[in-house]
């Protein structure tokens, strides 16, 4: 028992960790969305049987990158001290014990980092000629698979590898880029708002992920105690004259804004890898930033916007949405569970200002009046011809009729008795 507490107290004192299993109640509302389709990285899930046509393929990279750097048999007994020296720090990261012996580690860490490290070399400088070329669907899996939390080694132990095995990388134009300016590159896909590496901090790659999708450090505001607990649905709110609007600028993902009548959404690409994405983002925060959890808070909103195929249709309609998955049922099906088993504990104080805005300009009578005139009257140019002709025949109907009980009251006056 002594031995057992013993191990329970260091396993919980680890304060690096930053690796985790996705929370049981998020995971299995879909697990293919934590689960690697080609290729395992870290402990978590080496050895599946469906990863196993992926280890050839890692045994080739890491011959490859042997040969770049001109590694001969005592260069890889280097090569695996050097892993042997960050495999400790390693172990620490993950929130689970690692079953794993040293050894066994070490060979995951030297097989996996050497593996990341050719492909993102391969990637930078368009290299993809040989034996271990990637056919397309391969390479767009693993790009999937390596964003997903579970699949993970730390960054801050790669990167210290990639330093020892590269000495001059990101010194000057005659070594390779540093590890992470390759990190920025192979996911450039997902840095819509063009972050620049310089002064950047990660865990993993989930987390730079994640980094891509803030708004920027100057505007990230403190979490609120205070949940949005109601919101009207997309089409609910263009009914009260909200106007939906793509932002023009290259915002991110999580800038709204709401002024006068027009919600400007920064626009969303839909498509087959976006669940994935989401889930394992939201997973993320859910274990290691609960308090600043702006991609849940992001898809909290979306789930109150969209409830049906209409809010996703008015939402393409406007290009707020990009939607690839065909239906429009699919997107909202999506959007509709992503929120689903999520813990809150506080929430983004802008989201909860836009929302009470938008709240508030639904009550409003005024702002209904006119929305139903706009809906009803005037949403085509004939139907607000036609309505402004009514109303001018209206106002001179009461003109004439003003006039004519004015000249009746007018001979009332003459012909009555003085």
């Amino acid at each position: 028992m002594a031995s057992m507490m013993e191990q329970a107290e260091t396993a919980m004192a680890a304060e690096c960790c930053c690796i985790y299993r996705a929370p049981n109640d998020i995971r299995k509302l879909n697990e293919d969305s934590f689960t690697p389709k080609v290729v395992s990285i870290g402990p978590f899930h080496y050895g599946h049987p469906r990863l196993q046509n992926m280890e050839k393929y890692k045994l080739v990279y890491l011959k490859q990158l042997c040969q770049r750097i001109s590694c001969t048999i005592e260069g890889l007994d280097r090569l695996i001290s050097l892993v042997e020296e960050i495999e400790p720090s390693v172990r620490l990261h993950y929130s689970e014990p690692i079953e794993l012996s040293n050894p066994e580690l070490v060979k995951v860490i030297l097989v996996d980092s050497c593996f990341l490290f050719e492909l993102f070399l391969r990637s930078y400088y368009s290299e993809w000629d040989g034996i271990i070329k990637l056919k397309p669907w391969q390479a767009t899996a693993v790009r999937i698979d390596l964003l997903l939390l579970e699949n993970q080694l730390p960054f801050h132990d790669l990167d210290k590898l990639f330093r020892r095995v590269f000495p001059f990388s990101g010194t000057d134009n005659c070594g390779n880029p540093s590890f992470l300016h390759l990190t920025f590159n192979y996911f450039a896909y997902y840095n819509k708002v063009e972050l620049d590496p310089q002064d950047i901090s990660i865990s993993h790659f989930t987390d730079l992920i994640r980094t891509f999708h803030l708004p920027s450090l100057s505007i990230q505001p403190e979490s609120s105690p205070n949940p949005v607990t109601h919101l009207q649905s997309a089409t609910e709110l263009a009914e009260a004259g909200v106007t939906f609007r793509k932002s023009k600028s290259r915002s991110s993902l999580l800038d709204f804004k709401f002024s006068g009548r027009i919600l400007e959404i920064p626009e969303l690409t839909v498509d087959d890898g976006t669940e994935t994405l989401l889930r394992n983002l939201v997973a993320l925060e859910q274990c290691h930033y609960p308090s600043h959890s702006y991609i849940t808070d992001y898809v909290a909103i979306m789930d109150f916007l969209i409830n049906t195929s209409k809010d996703v249709d008015l939402l393409v309609q406007e290009a707020v949405i990009v939607n690839l998955l065909g239906e429009p049922k699919s997107a909202a099906r999506l959007f509709n569970s992503l929120w689903k088993n999520v813990t809150r504990v506080n929430f983004n104080p802008h989201y909860s200002d836009i929302c009470k805005d938008l709240n508030a300009f639904c009550k409003s009578p005024w702002n209904n009046m006119k929305a139903t005139l706009n809906r009803d009257y005037c949403n085509t140019p004939w139907r607000s011809a036609a309505s402004i002709a009514g109303i001018l025949l209206l106002l001179l109907s009461l003109i004439q009729a003003v006039s004519s009980i004015s000249q009746m009251v007018q001979q009332f006056k003459q012909s009555s008795p003085h």
